[in-house]
């Protein structure tokens, strides 16, 4: 058989497609053509130094490469401020178009599909782990090291071991308030932190065609946690109803032979799965969350690359409206674009939340890696809608973060302790 005729995943297919070949084979290490290259504030300013070491004058492209200051920013210090200003004059230096500046910006993997800067069938690295989020897209994402990034700069190409892929079938109706996030929390205690290590997650079947993009992004977004290279979705109507009007340029998706060959296949009836909580200090640890209503909260933090987007704060906003923030915790609400965030006061969102005692916050990363806007003291307790819960994420080693959706996250703020929906609506 000839390796035109030979079946393959749609994790091959966008790989194959991106070396101008017709097949891959799953171990095989390749060089390919890359479609966007990413950094922030955090990993850019080590590859432009790794760039300039190269000897080349010019990047290899200024449109696809695309800079995004979302950490540290606005600047929480005289550190993270030089290194704005670092990238700020690289980006100016080569006319890179891609660049945003506070006030403009938004945390990287969200505003990267708001814009359509990255389409179905791209191949895409970042210097940052949650880049798998484009998954969503039906493009395939992941991060690498701030060295690769300033070799694709320099050449737009990179190497990459073609993956196998792991596919994950759900079925069955989703209970009321459940999204993607509580659907890839169960999916990774299923699996476990490395149970798709190097590995392409395929997610599919009939309640993964009924969930949001939003859902869908959420998802994709923490297949890092799971250990996958990838975490793609198939294109269907609801992904070109997102990013038709988004799109600049031509695009081409591909998806999975019906007859490809899978390491493993998951069937996951979603019926059976209530709101979704991980206790420190793992995304694997995932229990239902009414089984932990007894853990006292300090801080709830709504917002982050996995769950800072329009259908989280409708969520939340429909929980928190005429409620106020239990007197014992803060909660603070940070939108993960300015587009979000404009959103959100045109839906009568942002009123909510300020009324119901809620601080809320311009585009960043901030909490979520124990930056600013929200780090945790010692002995501290958060829920957070973000992605990652371990020793010391947000703040302080002995401080404890659990990880949820919009839904318990809201009626965490107003119990005082984790809770769901149902106890304080």
């Amino acid at each position: 058989m000839s390796s035109k005729n030979k079946a393959q995943t749609m994790a091959q297919k966008i790989l194959a497609y991106h070396c101008e070949r017709d097949y891959v084979s799953e171990g095989e290490i390749i060089e390919v053509d890359v479609d966007v290259v990413l950094g922030n504030d955090i990993t850019m300013p080590i590859a432009i130094k790794e760039f300039e070491k190269i000897g080349v004058d010019e990047i290899f492209d200024r449109e696809k490469v695309v800079i995004v200051p979302d950490h540290f920013t606005p600047n929480k210090d005289i550190k993270s401020a030089q290194q704005c200003k670092f990238i700020r004059e690289f980006a100016r230096k080569h006319n890179i178009k891609n660049y945003f500046e506070v006030g403009r910006l938004g945390i990287e993997h969200a505003l990267l599909p708001e814009l359509g800067l990255v389409l179905p069938g791209d191949l895409v690295i970042g210097a940052d782990s949650h880049t798998c989020t484009y998954g969503a897209l039906g493009a395939a994402s992941t991060g690498v090291g701030s060295t690769d990034v300033a070799v694709a700069m320099a050449t737009g190409k990179a190497w990459l071991m073609v993956p196998g892929t792991i596919k994950f079938v759900y079925t069955g109706k989703l209970k009321k308030w459940i999204t993607g996030k509580d659907l890839i929390l169960y999916t990774i205690g299923l699996i476990g932190v490395d149970g798709a290590l190097y590995r392409s997650m395929e997610f599919s079947g009939p309640s993964i065609d009924e969930i949001s993009m939003d859902s869908r992004f959420t998802m994709a977004n923490m297949a890092i946690e799971a250990g996958g290279k990838f975490g793609l979705f198939g294109v269907d109507n609801k992904t070109i109803e997102f990013v038709e009007p988004r799109a600049k340029r031509e695009y081409k998706s591909f998806s999975s032979d019906s007859d490809a060959e899978y390491e493993r296949v998951y069937n996951i009836d979603c019926s059976n799965i209530d709101l979704q909580v991980a206790a420190p200090y793992l995304p694997s640890n995932a229990v239902n969350a009414r089984d932990l209503k007894d853990v006292k909260v300090d801080q709830v933090v709504i917002g982050s690359c996995t769950n800072g987007r329009i259908e989280d704060f409708r969520i939340a906003a429909e929980i928190l409206k005429n409620k106020k923030v239990n007197d014992n915790l803060r909660t603070i609400i940070i939108p993960a674009t300015q587009n979000i965030y404009l959103e959100s006061v045109k839906r009568g969102y942002v009123e909510i939340f300020i009324e119901s005692g809620c601080a809320v916050s311009t585009p960043t990363c901030g909490p979520c890696l124990g930056g600013h806007m929200g780090v945790l003291a010692e002995g501290e307790v958060a829920v957070s809608t973000t992605n990652r819960n371990f020793v010391g994420r947000m703040g302080h080693p002995e401080s404890k973060v659990y990880l949820s959706g919009p839904a318990v996250a809201a009626a965490t703020a107003v119990a005082g302790r984790i809770a769901i929906p149902e106890e304080v609506i």
